[in-house]
């Protein structure tokens, strides 16, 4: 039966949750667009790659610390989406949690383009407004990416990402809870690192779409949505590699980690999928649902 008392719990757990998402992707977005900010509007004496990368890096850190505790901190509606289909996740959480994501990364673009607003005024009456200023906000592919190039970029680089957060969050491992926001900032920048120069390793629907639709109804226009952004990309390739990289794990390491320690059992059971337990956020052990 349910009462008002358990109603009233119900909205407060979802708006905690929701505050929490919006709050910590708010952070990543705009610490990652702040460090591309610098870089761009000073013609790069007041940043570089690295600085970009450790820019969102730390507001992936920022984030997942801020938000852990309470949503878990996914920050990524293709990470949430994964686990929900891998049953780490309930489907019942993906609509508050993606709402919030999209709009904690729009308002960390609005905030971005608030504090240099200045620069980008001085930016756009030098060069005029172009793809350079809204590269700061979104992701671009280079030249010569193609369509498929582009699409195996992000499914590789969030698939990396899926994999690195289970690893990271798998009780298994024992990593303690307070490391886990500075393990999975690190798996972050090693992407950036080694995936950045095709599309600015977005892997993350929300930290892309969000603020490139803030271009798109501020100085930019239209064209931050033409077919040569490959826009589309980063949100279906995004979802496409976070999957692949919660069924890997839970296929190769959840599984056969189960096969190795109870072989009779999971051949009499014929267990085809691992069976996961409710995801309770309030565990401070429960570590997938805490980032």
């Amino acid at each position: 039966m349910v009462t008002f008392g358990n109603s009233y719990k119900s909205i407060k757990n979802v708006a905690r949750e929701f505050l929490a998402e919006f709050i910590g992707t708010f952070l990543l977005v705009f610490m990652g667009n702040s460090a591309v900010a610098q870089t761009t509007l000073t013609d790069g004496t007041g940043g570089n790659n690295i600085t970009i990368y450790f820019g969102y890096g730390f507001g992936l850190f920022l984030g997942v610390s801020v938000a852990g505790g309470i949503s878990g901190g996914h920050l990524n509606p293709a990470v949430s989406v994964a686990a929900a289909i891998v049953k780490k996740f309930k489907w019942r959480k993906i609509p508050h949690y993606i709402l919030a994501q999209y709009l904690g990364a729009f308002l960390g673009a609005c905030i971005t383009y608030l504090l240099y607003i200045d620069s980008f005024k001085a930016f756009h009456s030098d060069y005029g407004i172009n793809k350079t200023t809204a590269g700061i906000f979104a992701t671009y592919p280079k030249n010569d990416l193609s369509v498929i190039g582009s699409f195996i970029d992000q499914i590789l680089g969030s698939m990396i990402l899926v994999l690195g957060i289970n690893a990271i969050t798998d009780p298994f491992n024992k990593i303690p809870s307070y490391l886990v926001p500075i393990y999975v900032s690190l798996t972050l920048i090693s992407i950036a690192c080694s995936l950045g120069i095709n599309q600015g390793f977005a892997i993350n629907p929300a930290r892309d779409l969000s603020p490139r639709f803030f271009t798109y109804i501020t100085d930019w226009g239209s064209d931050v949505f033409d077919s040569s952004s490959y826009w589309y990309v980063t949100i279906i390739g995004s979802h496409v590699g976070a999957i692949l990289g919660a069924v890997i794990y839970m296929l190769i390491v959840e599984k056969m980690r189960l096969i190795r320690e109870n072989p009779t059992e999971m051949i009499q059971s014929n267990v085809t999928i691992i069976k996961n337990k409710p995801c309770d956020t309030n565990k401070a052990d429960d570590y997938f649902y805490r980032f």
